[in-house]
């Protein structure tokens, strides 16, 4: 008789704390690399923060989910998508044929951009300023191309033809253009602006983007509730007061510090 009341009570209490919280099925794991900002990061106490971070909780408010953020080296993000281990990420993920084998995305609602960091005396030489078009760029003879190893900073210049040096590395490669041995090096806005900023003097940004890549949420393959539900809560962002609109308060300022010139609207804007 004691065994069965304890076993009641135990069944009772359990019951209670489910009407109290949250249930595991109704946490909603979202996953992330924390260490991209202004994106995806964490503050001096590590609580994570960030537009994406921002994001998500919004997206699971939207729901009516607990919100957990799953730090994930951003080379892991499908495998633990892939193996259950996140229901969603929201991690600045572009959408590629490549990926779209492996997970569903979502419709975009980010554009990360392709812009170019140039050598300051070969684009004084050239009439080269940051309002030029990548058309100017292409169209300078001669032009040395610096970039990294499989990565676009190399692929996409000889797509066009042209011949690329390959560096081992983001800092060597921008030190060559910083240093003249190189004139143009593709990358996303992140890491142009932050060589420029190094060098300033010897370099500028051109904004005109070679690439405007979609970035998307990605879901397990055929988890089709999940993936409507984000395109119906991505499709409010441009409401008045909407997402875009918060992000923009919240967050152009730091973008703004960060890019040197513009705002959220820069990734909005495809």
């Amino acid at each position: 008789m004691k065994k069965l009341l304890l076993t009641l009570a135990l069944g009772l209490f359990g019951v209670l704390l489910s009407a109290c919280g949250t249930s595991e099925e109704d946490v909603l794991r979202v996953g992330m690399d924390l260490r991209y900002p202004p994106f995806e990061t964490v503050d001096e106490d590590n609580v994570p923060e960030g537009i994406s971070v921002d994001v998500a909780y919004a997206f699971g408010e939207f729901i009516g989910r607990e919100v957990e953020i799953v730090n994930t080296d951003f080379g892991s993000i499908i495998p633990a998508i892939q193996a259950g281990e996140i229901d969603i990420a929201i991690a600045s993920m572009s959408i590629t044929e490549e990926r779209e084998e492996s997970v569903d995305f979502s419709n975009p609602y980010f554009y990360f951009k392709i812009i170019s960091l140039v050598n300051k005396d070969f684009a004084d030489t050239n009439g080269i300023d940051e309002d030029s078009t990548i058309e100017d760029l292409l169209a300078v003879e001669g032009a040395e191309y610096v970039g990294i190893a499989s990565q676009v900073s190399v692929t996409i210049p000889e797509s066009y033809g042209k011949t690329v040096t390959e560096a081992t590395d983001l800092g060597t490669a921008v030190e060559s253009v910083a240093q003249g041995t190189a004139d143009i090096l593709l990358m996303s806005a992140n890491p142009v602006v932050d060589g420029h900023q190094a060098n300033l003097d010897t370099t500028i940004v051109v904004w005109d983007a070679f690439v405007s890549s979609p970035i998307g949420m990605a879901v397990a393959e055929g988890n089709s509730e999940l993936l409507e539900q984000a395109n119906d809560f991505i499709a409010t962002f441009n409401d008045d007061g909407g997402l875009y609109e918060q992000l923009s308060t919240d967050w152009d300022a730091i973008i703004i510090e960060r890019l040197g010139r513009y705002g959220l609207e820069f990734y909005i804007n495809e």
